[in-house]
This record gives structure tokens, sequence and C-alpha cells, in this order.
């Protein structure tokens, strides 16, 4: 099962230094039942694009909760054995949950099969959606809308034989 594990730039160069994303439980996002009824979607590629923007926008929330930490998105996707990745039931309904997982334990960083980050020029409007993400969860539409400006951005894929050069 792939899941997309949301980082900031000094939490992958955390895991990149022990060997391991971690630790447990780890929060990830993941095609789940809840995803799926959604998104309506029956294309795997379609619903894995899904959780991994949904790790982003978590990814998103880290950077604005770490005013230290570079204003770059990161998402490590990892393939865990089925079951080892679970989804909250009580949770299954809250829109802001849809494809969130956790898992119990560590995962060695080589059972990553790649990892997401946002290019350089992608900086200026991540900051902004950083700094907006506050008023956007009280409705602010503004706010929202510079939050949304960052989703504009594609997250660049690495292998992660790549990751001590991208750190």
């Amino acid at each position: 099962m792939r899941v997309y594990v949301p980082l900031t730039l000094p939490g992958l160069a955390e895991a990149h230094k022990a060997g391991q994303l971690g630790p447990a439980p780890l929060d990830a996002y993941a095609v789940t039942p809840a995803l799926r009824e959604w998104y309506v979607s029956d294309d795997i590629e379609e619903l894995e694009y899904a959780a991994l923007s949904r790790a982003a926008q978590a990814s998103l929330r880290r950077i604005a909760a770490d005013p230290a930490a570079p204003r770059r998105r990161v998402v490590v996707a990892v393939d865990v054995p089925e079951g080892a990745a679970v989804a909250d039931p009580d949770r299954a309904l809250d829109e802001s949950a849809l494809g969130e997982v956790r898992l119990a334990a560590a995962v060695p960083l080589a059972k990553a099969a790649a990892v997401h980050v946002d290019a350089d020029d992608a900086e200026a409007d991540v900051a902004a959606a950083a700094a907006a993400l506050g008023a956007a969860d009280h409705g602010d539409e503004d706010a929202r809308f510079t939050v949304d400006g960052a989703e504009d951005h594609e997250l660049m894929w690495f292998g992660v034989q790549e990751l001590p050069n991208l750190l």
C-alpha cells in the first residue's frame, strides 16, 4: 500500500539522518474508502494524486507551525504492507481527515518510493499560504484563495537516492 507522509525540509533531513520516518505513530495519507467516495473515481492514479495532495496540505500545516522551516512542502511516498496504515473510522466522514491514516511503527527510509518537494519558485506562494492558513480555517475567503495558491504548484519528484543532493 502506498502512503504519503507529510514533512518539512528539516523533518526530511532528520529522517535522512535517522534512516527512517518516525517516531511512531506517524500520520500519513493514502487511498482510503472515504477518499474514494469523496473523489468519485476508480482511477488509482487519480486517487493517489488526491492522497498526495492531501499530504501536501498537511505539509503546509507543518510549515505554518515551524517559522524556521523553509517554505517548501515535502511529501515522502512510502510503500507499506497492507494493514500497516489504519484510518480512524470515527473521522471517516470528516472532510478534513479524508485519506488520513496512521502508521503504528516507524518506516525505514529505504522503503520510500519517492520524495515530492516544491520547486524554489513556489516558496513565495507557500509562505503566503502558511501565513494565511489560520484566517482561511476561520472562513476568510481571501485567505482561502491565498492558501489555494500554493496548490497551483506541482510538487517535483525525486528518487530517494537524490536526498543528499536535495538536502
